[in-house]
């Protein structure tokens, strides 16, 4: 069990990843090496963080109550091949939850549309990147806007979401528009289709779940960044890290990969599964 202190210590080295500010001194919870790894060995339970709003990826289904997504399947999928005797556990999280959740020890480990940045490495640790995502706009089907260009203009409302790097990411590209920073992607599409904006900007990925759904909406402009998803893990746990390395190595040997993403991608429009699973 993790001393209340160190819990202290670990939401505050998330907030000041979530703030923007970085330090090169800030650790996460773990004192003892491995501590996840040979809990999961020990309970036989693995605990993810996932996204419970984000279609495709990972989203509530209210008709049978259960999470389903790109993402869930892989969490399955890996837990069967870190620990076979391991239960999946699912814990919905948001982008501003995820890390302080990950270092309390709420969760053992995040797959949940996080970009892989130099900032989110010195507080936490990631896997081989997983899926190669690209951050774009959303906009009304009636917008004049195309790309990100379009936006780069005084008056311009450009809609994001809270503990997500898509909003530092954007101001390098319109510095000139105002952005918007809101909870959750429910909240961010409901202002863009209510016009408290004029576009929403996150990765592609989750950009194009929004689309499937909602038909007075597109995805437009391609994409403009690199954002190669990771699955993140507490610091100070090389095994579980090599674990799930591992783990998608085989995945993306034996074609189980391939089914997921095709599963998942293949009939969106606009959208080419093949590209993501490179």
């Amino acid at each position: 069990m993790k001393q209340v202190a160190g819990a202290a210590f670990s939401f505050f080295a998330a907030g000041l990843l979530m703030s923007g500010v970085t330090q090169t001194t800030v650790h996460a919870a773990s004192s003892d090496k491995n501590e996840t790894y040979e809990r999961i060995q020990k309970t036989h339970k693995m605990n993810w963080g996932v996204k419970g709003d984000t279609k495709l990826m990972g989203l509530m289904n209210i008709e049978s109550g259960k999470l389903e997504g790109f993402d869930i399947d892989m969490a399955k999928e890996i837990t069967k091949r870190v620990d076979p005797k391991a239960k999946v556990e699912l814990t919905q999280i948001t982008s501003g939850t995820r890390v302080p959740m990950l270092l309390n020890g709420n969760i053992d480990s995040i797959i949940a549309t996080m970009t892989i940045t130099p900032e989110r490495e010195k507080v936490v640790d990631f896997s081989e990147p997983y899926f190669n995502a690209g951050q774009s706009l959303l906009v009304k089907n009636s917008s004049d806007v195309k790309n990100i260009k379009d936006l780069d203009r005084k008056g311009a409302r450009i809609l994001g979401v809270q503990g997500s790097n898509s909003i530092e990411n954007v101001k390098k590209f319109a510095p000139k528009a105002r952005i918007v920073a809101l909870p959750d992607y429910a909240t961010a599409l409901t202002a863009l289709q209510s016009g408290q904006g004029d576009a929403l900007t996150t990765d592609n990925g989750i950009l194009y779940g929004m689309a499937v759904d909602n038909k007075g909406v597109k995805v437009v402009g391609g994409t403009f960044t690199t954002e190669p998803y990771g699955i993140a893990v507490d610091k100070d746990n090389p095994k579980l890290v090599k674990a799930i390395n591992d783990a998608v190595d085989d995945m993306k040997s034996d074609g189980t990969y391939d089914k997921l993403a095709k599963k998942w991608f293949n009939d969106v429009p606009g959208m080419d599964w093949k590209e993501v699973a490179k």
